[in-house]
Formats: C-alpha cells, sequence, structure tokens
C-alpha cells in the first residue's frame, strides 16, 4: 500500500546549460522560503544573492525592488522614517532597519547597486512568493514591502487579484528581460502557511498565487515553474514534517524539497563537485575531543589538502 502522493517532477525539457551549475550566478527574491534554498546553494558554494532588500513576501514588493534597482533608485531622508527609535523603509524588510538613518540609507542604496548588477549577470533569477495579501500605507496609499508593526489604523490591508498578480509578474518579466534576456527565471510559492491572515484567508492567497504563476510561466521564454508548495501539501502531507509552529517546514522538508529542486535544476556534472564540498563542509563543523590530538592534526592537514584542491581547480572559498 503506498501512503504517498508523489509529485512527479521532470528536467528533461531542461538542457545541462539550463540548469545550475557552479558557474551560474543566481538571484533569489521572495519569503523566507526563499531563504531555505539560499542557504542550500551557499553550503554548495554555488555563486547567488539573497534576497538584497530582506524578506519580501508578496509580488508588488518584489516588482518595485527590481524596478528600484533596474532605475538606479537613490534612496534619500525622505524614504526612511523613525519608529520605536529604529529608522525604517517601506520598500525593505525590517532585518535593514537601523538605529542609524544614515546607516540603513547606505544600505539601502548598497542593495540597490548590488541587485542592479546581478540582475544585469544572473543566469537564474528564483522568485519565490509567499501571499497575495498586501498593506497599504494610508497617509500615502503606497503598497508596502513589511509594515514594520506601524499601527492598525494606518494601514489598510487588501488581498490582490490574480490579475494584479499577473500584470505584477508580467511587469517582473519584462523589467528583467529588458536588460538580460537570456535569464531564467523559476517561480514557485512558498510553502509557509500564513495563518495569521486566516485559514481560509491563506488558501484563497495561495490560490491567486498558483493561478497567476501558471497565466505567465512560458518554458520558451526560459519562465519556468517550481512546484514546492505542492511538494509540501501533497506529497509531505504530514504535521511531522513542520516545525513546531506547525507553520513553517522543518530541516527534514528542507532538505526533501530541496532534493526536488536538486533533481530538477542542478546540473548533474555538478554532482560531483557538491559531494566533494558537502564532505569539506562536515569536516569543517567537526568538533573533535581532543583539539591536540595527532589524529585530529592529521585530520586537518587532509582538510587543508580538500580545500587546497577545491580553491585552485574551481575558485570557490570557504
Amino acid at each position: 500500500m503506498n501512503f504517498r502522493t508523489q509529485i512527479p517532477i521532470t528536467s528533461t525539457t531542461l538542457s545541462n546549460r539550463s540548469q545550475i551549475n557552479h558557474k551560474s550566478k543566481i538571484l533569489l527574491f521572495g519569503s523566507c522560503f526563499t531563504k531555505n534554498i539560499g542557504e542550500k546553494l551557499n553550503y554548495f558554494k554555488f555563486q547567488n544573492i539573497i534576497n538584497p532588500f530582506g524578506i519580501l513576501f508578496h509580488p508588488k514588493a518584489i516588482e518595485n525592488s527590481i524596478t528600484n534597482a533596474i532605475n538606479e533608485k537613490e534612496y534619500t531622508k525622505n524614504d526612511v522614517f523613525l519608529h520605536n527609535e529604529r529608522w525604517h523603509c517601506f520598500d525593505a524588510h525590517s532585518e535593514l532597519s537601523n538605529s542609524s538613518k544614515e546607516e540603513l540609507l547606505l544600505n539601502l542604496n548598497s542593495a540597490v547597486k548590488l541587485t542592479n548588477q546581478q540582475i544585469f549577470k544572473s543566469t537564474h533569477i528564483i522568485i519565490t512568493l509567499g501571499t497575495a495579501w498586501i498593506y497599504r500605507f494610508i497617509n500615502n496609499d503606497k503598497i508596502v514591502a513589511n509594515c514594520h508593526k506601524i499601527p492598525q489604523k494606518k494601514i489598510l490591508k487588501e488581498i490582490l487579484s490574480v490579475d494584479e498578480i499577473i500584470t505584477s509578474l508580467e511587469s517582473i518579466i519584462s523589467l528583467v528581460k529588458s536588460i538580460n534576456p537570456k535569464v531564467k527565471i523559476i517561480f514557485t510559492v512558498s510553502p509557509v502557511r500564513h495563518l495569521k491572515d486566516g485559514f481560509i484567508e491563506n488558501t484563497q492567497s495561495k490560490a491567486h498565487l498558483l493561478t497567476a504563476i501558471h497565466q505567465v510561466v512560458e518554458p520558451r521564454n526560459h519562465t519556468h515553474y517550481f512546484p514546492s508548495y505542492e511538494i509540501m501539501l501533497d506529497d509531505l502531507r504530514d504535521y511531522r514534517f513542520y516545525k513546531r509552529d506547525m507553520i513553517h517546514p522543518n530541516e527534514t522538508a528542507i532538505e526533501y524539497i530541496w532534493q526536488q529542486f536538486q533533481n530538477t535544476w542542478i546540473d548533474t556534472n555538478s554532482y560531483n563537485l557538491m559531494n566533494e564540498i558537502d564532505t569539506i563542509q562536515k569536516g569543517l563543523s567537526h568538533r573533535p575531543f581532543n583539539e591536540n590530538s595527532t589524529q585530529h592534526q592529521e585530520f586537518l592537514e587532509n582538510l587543508q589538502l580538500k580545500i587546497n584542491k577545491i580553491q585552485e581547480q574551481y575558485q570557490i572559498t570557504f
């Protein structure tokens, strides 16, 4: 008896030139699940940049970040505000917020420059959408990427329609392709459940995102969909694959979804190098019983030889 519903994923439509290898340059935008995939890419020493403006949950926030980066927007004091003794920007996640206005502006403009450079040279852009729910700052009718705990009476919550999401995604694709026509764009929907919006509201939100994405993806135009949401809900489909909050995928689930992503999007020619890097990473995290033992010193010498070989052959740093 089969107690699983395995999601069929095939990479037969992708050539090796379309897949990711250690020469690829990857830019990731989106929800906290983007960070999960990005950290796996980091672990295996792929060339990637993760969320220069911090975690972005909805398509309008991602569109705005890409637009500002391509147009080389310069953030000024008019773009930031002081709240709870910290300076914030509505275009960025609170992880960029700072007690210094000057530091925040410096970080925002550095993010613009970094994103601009990476869009030009990226081979792959991965966009993970988390929610269709958005928040609008009533004072200026601006859609914000993050509310930064502004009083609720100053914020209007609404859900993007399917057509509005389609328009936003088409804008993202058009903007990126205008300066980098050969880049591959991979869309996915975060399996993280946004239950603060409500159970029904979360389902409605994910449905809007999924419907919109499938209206814009076209492999012949190098735009693709990866089913991380479906893998979590229809393949794993069990609370043992969630963290204790019953909202976020746990390490087992993340590892499983990563394996499916690897099987689909990572060039098989990179597997041997990934295995070598994995061995080195595990060696670097090893904690010996006796650091001064002869055995451990020999282990460190062998590990350093492996690192030197990888660095010389592939210009990868640890």
